[in-house]
């Protein structure tokens, strides 16, 4: 019994080294994949009320616009968020890291014609944005713990979900859901953005699923404005900010929506002994 136990474990250890082989080998030797022209931008996000919003939306309307890509006004946002064994990105952010990072697969409307898998880089106020699609079968391999497809991936960032998955457990943490209004300037670089309505979507993983009952997790009146730009934001944009006391340094939705959720996990794992 004892030497077929060790057979069956020298066995499955054959294709986990190859597959680490071919990965080292695609990430010394494949050309990234780069799936945005803007990359490091600063962050600013302020919790306002619902009066403050009309006030500045009606003092951006004459130097911004509404996204095109926006119908209606706006568009429904929900990400799947994923977390460790350990709950790293949770901790981080709660403990205030300075580095840090989070990996989500994020829609549009519940719909399918868009699906990215994306890794947000924090470095202070300075973020850092990575995406690759996803197809909807792709999708669905990902919450069956089917990951080998993702190392096959010519994108890098697929390849690198697919070590956190396999080396960190990384899995399925929480939903986040809001509707979005986003304005941005002609030039591009900055977007003021309002997102409303911030809730935990709960009860299941499928994010196609528009029935999803959801939890508020901000206090009634509140929205989350977030200022977006790159290298510098113009002094007409800055002068109708609100007060920097207002702004929020401390909160992500993430955060906000794990905690909301935290009844579903009866017990802290990690720190079981």
């Amino acid at each position: 019994m004892k030497s077929k136990l060790c057979f069956r474990t020298e066995a499955n250890t054959v294709p986990l080294l190859r597959r680490s082989s071919q990965l080292i080998h695609n990430t010394l030797f494949t050309s990234p994949q780069h799936t945005s022209t803007e990359h490091y931008r600063h962050e600013l996000k302020y919790l306002i009320s619902w009066a403050d919003k009309a006030e500045l939306t009606t003092r951006i309307s004459p130097i911004l616009k509404l996204d095109p890509h926006a119908t209606n006004g706006g568009y429904f946002i929900r990400s799947l968020y994923f977390d460790d064994y350990w709950n790293t990105a949770y901790e981080e952010k709660d403990a205030g890291v300075l580095l840090r990072k989070k990996y989500r697969i994020r829609i549009y409307n519940c719909s399918d014609r868009s699906i990215k898998l994306e890794r947000k880089k924090k470095f202070g106020s300075y973020i850092y944005k990575e995406a690759a699609p996803l197809t909807h079968a792709e999708f669905d391999a990902i919450l069956a713990g089917d990951y080998d497809f993702l190392l096959h991936s010519r994108y890098r960032l697929c390849q690198e979900f697919y070590t956190e998955c396999v080396c960190n457990v990384l899995r399925p943490r929480v939903i986040v859901d809001y509707d979005r209004e986003p304005w941005i300037m002609d030039a591009g670089t900055v977007r003021v953005t309002f997102d409303m309505d911030v809730r935990a979507a709960v009860g299941s993983w499928d994010i196609f699923d528009a029935t999803l009952p959801a939890l508020p997790v901000l206090e009634p009146g509140k929205l989350v404005m977030e200022v977006k730009f790159t290298e510098y934001l113009p002094q007409v944009v800055r002068d109708i900010l609100p007060p920097r006391a207002q702004e929020l340094t401390a909160v992500s939705k993430y955060v906000l929506c794990c905690d909301k959720t935290a009844y579903r996990h009866e017990f802290e794992y990690w720190n079981e002994t």
